[in-house]
């Protein structure tokens, strides 16, 4: 298989694109769907921005459900290994694999207290965070109000779909 180029990504045609940009936005081709037509893209800041684009411009639900694709960190899914290969690594890079028995039940706790309190799961850009700077990241986030913590999912989000973009485009 080739390498994937950003000229490769702009001259693809819709099912194409997406198709190779499906998993940037977790669960979400909707995203690389509507940023399609913002081609061709000089850099991957440019695609980033555009992807960007869409998500500011989407609705509030479509925001909610995007947030709500992502999957609790360290929970059922990781458990059941039903993650995302990204996702999977990038919990993996952070070293939630890791977590002692004490650590697994402290964050389990943690993304049930979240979760009830704003609806949605507990979302941050893992990448260059230990286990520990995670646990503590939520706790402090509890403290915020919803309108507050919805911003930051999508903040999050947004790094994270960057991280994405700059692996998958690595040359």
């Amino acid at each position: 298989m080739t390498t994937l180029t950003l000229d490769t990504l702009s001259a693809a045609d819709r099912d194409g694109f997406v198709a190779r940009l499906a998993d940037i936005f977790e669960h979400s081709p909707w995203i690389p769907e509507r940023a399609w037509a913002a081609r061709p893209f000089a850099s991957i800041d440019a695609l980033h921005a555009a992807m960007l684009a869409v998500l500011d411009a989407a609705s509030d639900e479509e925001k909610l459900g995007l947030i709500r694709a992502h999957p609790e960190l360290a929970g059922k899914e990781a458990a059941a290994g039903t993650l995302t290969t990204a996702s999977t690594g990038e919990q993996r890079g952070a070293g939630l694999d890791q977590c002692s028995a004490e650590e697994l039940a402290r964050l389990r706790r943690l993304n049930a207290q979240y979760r009830e309190r704003f609806g949605f799961p507990f979302v941050i850009a893992v990448k260059g965070l230990s286990r520990y700077q995670i646990m503590d990241a939520v706790e402090a986030r509890l403290a915020h109000d919803r309108a507050g913590e919805f911003r930051t999912c999508l903040s999050e989000i947004g790094k994270i779909a960057r991280f994405r973009l700059d692996a998958l485009l690595a040359a």
